[in-house]
């Protein structure tokens, strides 16, 4: 809401960084319910006077250009304004609150990252069949594959042809991505979004893409699964600052649970909730909660064998396609427990009993 024609082209400029579509007045609008009703309000300094009779409401910013303009502050207060903003200066800061605005950001996405303890431990695996079994609940999901070097996550969903973006479109991203666009680029393949890797270009994903995806990611709600190798680098070392837990895939054997140690060391230096979950067969003298004690890490449950998942997956099942296999009832288990509010059974994603 502004006249002024300089600062007007400002806020549209800004406004379609943020992938909003605004509406322009002049004064508050005399529709019933528009004022009201708008996700966000941002008033230029030039009209706060004219929005001193409006209805107080929650997200009405006061924007302007003039550092040092007097009485701004009390104008503020008049109109109920929330923040009062100058441009260029705040300018990153508010395209994220547009683009929040816009897309009815609410609760974040529970997001858990999958490690393996060692190469082969059946890390990706899991990853899919925690994608699967959350999107078949119908909970809004994504899985995003932060290892480049693991052949692409979309072969073991039997999706590696299908349209959509992949990690090579992102590899540039800076700022903000939207996460309503993200979600809409993505590959759809049983019920959710996979963020993949690309066939044939080998590209270094920079720390600031990667904190970008993740973030409009984590935006849209519901659950995000990121498949991570076991190498920390600094893009992985910003997928981790992200998670709200870990899951770490050690197969039964001492030299499993040795190279688990040293994931475990660097991969807890960032990440507070790290878990352990063991998978058999063990090695003479071990089971599942030898190895937890051994790491020095909560159990979070043991992964189940399934007869028969590489055949399924040949014949383009994915992991935890089969909503009665033990690996669905194992992630279905696990979702209950994450998903939980507080309260109700302990914290969020409470171990395995």
């Amino acid at each position: 809401m502004t006249e002024d024609v300089e600062l007007l082209d400002d806020l549209l400029r800004l406004c379609a960084a943020a992938g909003a579509e605004p509406e322009v007045h002049h004064s508050p609008p005399e529709s019933r319910g528009t004022w009201e009703q708008a996700p966000m309000v941002l008033v230029g300094d030039d009209a706060a006077r004219r929005c001193r009779g409006a209805v107080r409401r929650r997200g009405v910013m006061l924007v302007g250009r003039d550092q040092d303009a007097p009485d701004v502050w009390r104008r503020a207060v008049e109109i109920g304004a929330e923040h009062v903003l100058r441009l260029p200066d705040a300018e990153g800061w508010l395209v994220d609150q547009i683009a929040n605005a816009a897309e009815g950001v609410g609760r974040p996405a529970l997001t858990v990252g999958v490690i393996g303890g060692r190469g082969g431990s059946g890390a990706s695996t899991l990853a899919c069949a925690l994608a699967v079994t959350a999107a078949r609940a119908g909970r809004r999901t994504m899985l995003i594959d932060g290892d480049p070097l693991g052949g692409g996550i979309d072969v073991l969903l039997g999706g590696e042809r299908a349209e959509g973006m992949r990690w090579p479109d992102f590899a540039h991203s800076k700022g903000r991505v939207g996460g309503g666009a993200l979600e809409e680029s993505l590959p759809a393949l049983h019920g959710l979004r996979v963020l993949s890797w690309g066939r044939d270009d080998w590209v270094v994903i920079p720390p600031q893409a990667m904190q970008a995806v993740l973030a409009a990611a984590r935006r849209l709600g519901g659950v995000v699964v990121v498949d991570l190798p076991r190498r920390v680098d600094e893009s992985v070392a910003e997928a981790l600052a992200q998670l709200d837990l870990g899951l770490l895939v050690v197969p039964g054997e001492l030299r499993a649970v040795a190279a688990a140690k040293r994931v475990a060391s660097m991969a807890g230096m960032i990440l507070d909730d790290l878990r352990v979950v063991p998978r058999g067969p063990y090695a003479a003298g071990l089971d599942e909660r030898w190895v937890a004690q051994a790491l020095g890490l909560p159990l979070a449950g043991e992964l189940p064998l399934e007869a028969g998942l590489l055949t399924a997956q040949d014949d383009g099942a994915p992991p935890g396609g089969s909503a009665r296999g033990p690996l669905a009832r194992f992630c279905a288990a696990f979702w209950e427990r994450a998903l939980a509010p507080e309260g109700a059974g302990g914290r969020a994603g409470g171990g395995a009993s």
